[in-house]
């Protein structure tokens, strides 16, 4: 996102460390930068009042639930990786748990279910003989 004007950010860097900027985890000097490009681009404060209000839902309602300590490093290596283009591992990116019922997204096990001659996931034979 551009917003076609000159900065001393560009509106893309601005956007990649907004939740730096709301969680104040970034210097002083580059939070001093962030505020003036917010204050001279519409665009970046229209998207950065919007996370804030996100940012306050969420932790009005979610604020008093317990978080694992290594969720916040999971989650940013997670991210950076996304960034970096790299892709995920298979391992990793089925450790989490899936939806269950209709909704559930077809995966690589869907698939080899679906694939014409199977018989359906692994599981099935075990259920069958009991």
């Amino acid at each position: 996102m551009s917003c076609g004007e000159p900065h001393e950010m560009e509106c893309s860097e601005v956007l990649d460390h907004l939740y730096e900027f709301l969680d104040r985890e970034m210097p002083a000097g580059d939070r001093a930068k962030f505020e003036v490009h917010i204050d001279e681009c519409s665009p970046c404060l229209e998207k950065y009042g919007l996370e804030q209000a996100v940012k306050k839902l969420v932790k009005r309602c979610c604020g008093h639930d317990d978080v694992p300590s290594d969720l916040r490093s999971k989650v940013m290596s997670r991210i950076e990786l996304i960034r970096s283009g790299q892709v995920v591992p298979e391992r990793e990116a089925t450790a989490w748990p899936a939806p269950a019922g209709p909704e559930a997204p077809a995966g690589p096990a869907a698939a080899e279910s679906a694939a014409p001659g199977s018989t359906g996931s692994a599981a099935a034979p075990a259920a069958a003989q009991e």
